[in-house]
């Protein structure tokens, strides 16, 4: 049962017992060279455990293993129904062991336990339960060829497939990876980031003991090297990863210099948040719009961190939204009251604290926050407002992944969808407006993934494809669509 008070939360802590062993071919192992890392709580500076630092001779070990298992059929081969009752199955024990799940989580990435035990966790078992049924009700085609011939197109598992994941939704980016290439009967090897290792570790025993067959499910702690190793190397077929758009670039390179891998990749965003002056709840945007940063501590690829205001409805806006972000100021994640928790480790604290030193040199003008909080326990930074004189700012062009809201004045809707659009990137983006046709026509301009209308990051159940335009990356996630980025189409012509 699910705990409620923080007390609670903080006994079963005291009382974890956490793994820090890499996962290779059905056990876990130390790394070949027994070197380990720190993993560290970032609200209190206090170590969690000892972290197997893998290196290249454990990608070897988990690639060889995986594709020994792939080639044998033990997975690949089984009728879709019973590869979907084992996946159920796992799904099961994800939501079994959903405290200890999220409370890992929570110590690892800092992130509030209200939303590890409320979204990621819950969301994650979702998902691997959801390609788990969709897998015995897809089939292929019959193509129309010369009746003298029979034409089958179908699909076929890719193979071995790498996923690199990152540190801001552990578990959930983790399982948008391996629920659909299990799925589809790949071999799966999961590199998570080494600033948030714990749950994909852990969920590694889960899928043993669901059934899922040795050298399937294996997980590579470690630094980038891995990840690396993993897109260079040539027994592996597949790389999806998630992650800044700098490192994304150096995976697809990585993957052209070896085996021409395939690489799908989901990155980073600058996502631009409309408020137009017929908003229908000025209010309810305002909320909305600082939930759309302050979640999560604002480390969320999609995260709404320009809001582009008209001009008519500004002030009244500013007032409504300093109200509301005042609301995420942050707390111990293990507090289930607290709404915003710690910066995941303190490289990327100070890329915040930097990012918001450079808005005011800039000349943007601080309404909110802007400053470390609790610095004498851990990595919290305060929900930061800044009212921004142009839209070339850094702090309106850069990723920050931090909670640092930058607001864009407009005058008409033109230039709003100008502004918008000015970006490298394109993963998401919001309007408000009262008015029906106004919301079609801006959000089909809008050169986004993901646009919503009157709200922001609703939506959340796995029917809708996720990704990004541009320099936000390729394929999608979730969805039936993410099941084509771990297969291979195959035509077969059979002459009567």
């Amino acid at each position: 049962m699910s705990r409620s008070t923080h007390a609670d939360w903080k006994q079963l802590a005291a009382e974890l017992k956490i793994e820090g062993r890499a996962f290779i071919d059905g056990a876990y192992r130390h790394a070949d060279d027994e070197r380990r890392f720190d993993c560290v709580n970032p609200a209190t500076g206090a170590k969690l455990a000892d972290i197997a630092h893998c290196g290249e001779a454990d990608v070897n070990k988990a690639v060889k293993a995986a594709r020994r298992a792939f080639e044998s059929g033990v997975w690949s081969s089984l009728p879709p129904i019973k590869r979907g009752g084992i996946l159920k199955r796992f799904a099961a024990l994800i939501r079994e062991h959903a405290d200890e799940l999220a409370l890992l989580e929570t110590l690892d990435a800092g992130k509030p336990i209200g939303d590890t035990t409320s979204v990621d966790v819950p969301a994650a078992a979702h998902c691997v339960e959801w390609y788990a049924e969709s897998i015995d009700k897809i089939g292929g085609e019959v193509a129309p060829v010369d009746p003298k011939l029979v034409g089958l197109v179908t699909r076929e598992p890719v193979g071995v497939v790498a996923a690199v994941v990152p540190w801001n939704f552990p578990i959930l980016m983790a399982s948008w990876k391996f629920g659909p290439a299990l799925a589809a009967g790949n071999a799966v090897i999961v590199k998570p980031s080494e600033k948030s290792p714990l749950t994909a570790i852990r969920v590694a025993a889960l899928a043993k003991e669901a059934g899922i067959p040795d050298g399937i499910f294996q997980v590579l702690p470690g630094p980038g090297e891995v990840g690396k190793a993993l897109a260079l190397h040539m027994g592996v077929d597949c790389v999806a990863f998630t992650g800044s758009t700098a490192v994304g670039k150096l995976i697809a390179g990585y993957a052209a210099q070896s085996n021409l891998k395939r690489v799908w990749l989901e990155l980073g965003g600058k996502s631009p948040n409309i408020i137009l002056p017929d908003c229908p709840d000025l209010a309810q945007a305002a909320r909305s719009a600082a939930g759309a940063i302050f979640y999560n501590m604002g480390e969320v690829c999609t995260a709404g961190s320009r809001v582009l205001v008209h001009s008519a409805i500004k002030e009244r806006f500013l007032a409504e939204l300093q109200a509301a972000a005042a609301r995420y100021y942050p707390g111990d994640p293990l507090d289930p009251a607290t709404s915003m928790g710690a910066i995941v480790d303190g490289i990327q604290h100070k890329k915040v604290l930097g990012y918001i030193d450079k808005g005011v040199s800039e000349g943007a003008s601080l309404l909110l926050g802007g400053k470390a909080a609790h610095a004498d326990k851990g990595l919290f930074i305060e929900p930061t407002v800044f009212d921004c004189p142009r839209p070339d700012l850094a702090i309106c062009r850069e990723e920050i992944f931090g909670p640092v809201l930058s607001v864009i004045t407009f005058d008409d809707v033109e230039e709003a969808i100008r502004i918008a659009n000015d970006t490298e990137y394109g993963l998401a983006a919001a309007v408000w407006t009262a008015n029906v046709s106004t919301a079609h026509q801006v959000s089909r301009r809008l050169r986004a993934g993901t646009v919503w209308v009157n709200c922001y990051d609703e939506g959340g159940d796995m029917n809708f494809p996720f990704g990004g335009y541009k320099q936000s990356g390729n394929g999608r996630d979730k969805s039936l669509h993410a099941l084509e980025k771990y297969t291979e189409l195959k035509s077969t012509l059979i002459k009567l």
